[in-house]
């Protein structure tokens, strides 16, 4: 299946800081991506570059159409969300679901209003009268009856305590998610979308410094609990990264080194993402 997003050498610069450093990938059709980083990375500017919001220096192709010149046609198959928090608080239901049909040639209201239809919302309420909870069914109901190829959701649940983020996350991949459909999530909180994620991207000062699907990130990062006398050992396979534990216990992350040669040395294990997360972007696990 062709490439949903095409990039290569992306580079943007305000003023004297630079956003995207020559940043370069590809996002398959079908796939939800994670594009990790934290604040300053460059999520919000490489997603303003593929959205067509920005100038930009690189080659870039989203949808087989390039954002600067195509933005029009593209923005038909693309749909955007920023944080849950954007919704105007005085605006009621049903105008909220009159604008986006008003905006959006791929939104269906009637699946819109069947999704409502299993809430407590009325179409009379005001978003100031809703519980955070009542949000997040609203912003789902607007996000999932519009059948766009590209979902791009940008800091989607900021704000929202675990229960909702949870919520969001689950209902979208539910009742939104197909093969016909990518999907796209910026975030700094890394643990709330890896049970979901079926492929990851690391951007670190603008550049991509990890790139892969959730299955090989498994086969190839392996973290260690050393055990007792075999840190010298450890060392000599080269980690990537070690933190120290109580009572003397060290544990160290490895990249690329077989699982089988690891195992005489501790306790071998798959790193969780938001290990890896910070040992890719600090060096270091605090």
């Amino acid at each position: 299946m062709d490439a949903v997003v095409n990039a290569n050498g992306l580079r943007k610069a305000y003023k004297n800081t630079v956003a995207l450093d020559s940043a370069s990938f590809r996002i398959p059709a079908g796939r939800i991506v994670g594009l990790i980083g934290p604040n300053g990375a460059g999520k919000t500017t490489a997603l303003k570059a593929m959205l067509g919001l920005i100038p930009f220096d690189g080659s870039l192709s989203v949808l087989g159409k390039d954002p600067r010149t195509e933005r029009d046609e593209l923005m038909r198959d693309v749909c955007f969300i920023a944080d849950v928090a954007v919704l105007p608080r005085w605006i009621r239901v049903r105008e909220a679901i009159e604008f986006v049909a008003g905006v959006h040639p791929r939104f269906d209201r009637a699946r819109c209003e069947r999704f409502l239809a299993g809430t407590k919302l009325s179409p009379q309420m005001r978003v100031r009268e809703l519980s955070k909870g009542m949000i997040v069914q609203l912003h789902l109901a607007l996000v999932m009856a519009i059948d766009a190829r590209l979902l791009v959701l940008d800091e989607p649940t900021l704000g929202l305590d675990i229960l909702y983020r949870k919520q969001f996350y689950q209902r979208l991949l539910e009742d939104y998610f197909d093969e016909q459909k990518t999907i796209l999530i910026t975030t700094h909180q890394v643990e709330e979308v890896e049970h979901i994620l079926t492929d990851v991207m690391f951007i670190r000062d603008g550049r991509i410094v990890l790139d892969s699907g959730m299955e090989e990130v498994s086969e190839r990062f392996t973290e260690v609990l050393v055990a007792e006398g075999q840190a010298t050992a450890a060392r000599e396979l080269k980690p990537v990264d070690e933190r120290a534990l109580p009572f003397g216990k060290t544990v160290m992350l490895f990249d690329g080194v077989p699982r089988e040669r690891l195992t005489p040395l501790g306790e071998a294990r798959t790193p969780g993402l938001a290990d890896l997360f910070v040992a890719t972007m600090k060096g270091t696990y605090e």
